[in-house]
């Protein structure tokens, strides 16, 4: 698996720079490429690309340009759109748009398969992400 790219976590001075998007974008791109690296042999490149989606859906309402309107689950995780879609945002909202897409994504997985087995799988990206990943995921239920 290749080296995480962190994300920035507060917006560069020069938010509205073209190489501060790009840097967002690239960021963003390596980020969920990791993510389904490290959970595709789990639960499937299907499985994956269903859960982006429905994160995408989920965090559309804060950050309208998140809705994409994919028409049915792709076979694997397709990020063609969501590039598309931060090439069209400030950095600054790309990084905020993108921090809430991977938080939801990460309460969807932990709903699905417990906060402890989601940290485990997802450790290697929570380094990179633009915000404590696993911050808003319901603490493990100590073992019996």
């Amino acid at each position: 698996m290749p080296a995480p790219v962190p994300l920035p976590t507060e917006p560069p001075a020069a938010a509205q720079a073209p190489e501060d998007l790009q840097r967002v974008s690239d960021a963003v791109t390596a980020t969920w490429q990791q993510i389904d690296a490290a959970l595709a042999p789990v639960i499937g490149a299907r499985g994956v690309a269903a859960l982006f989606k429905r994160s995408l859906f989920l965090a559309a309402p804060s950050h309208a340009w998140l809705d994409l309107a994919q028409e049915g689950v792709r076979p694997a995780l397709d990020l063609t759109e969501l590039r598309g879609a931060l090439a069209r945002q400030s950095a600054a909202e790309a990084a905020a748009g993108s921090a809430l897409l991977l938080a939801t994504f990460a309460t969807l997985l932990a709903s699905l398969i417990g906060a402890s087995l989601t940290e485990r799988l997802l450790r290697p990206v929570s380094a990179a992400a633009p915000a404590p990943l696993f911050s808003d995921l319901p603490p493990a239920a100590p073992p019996p």
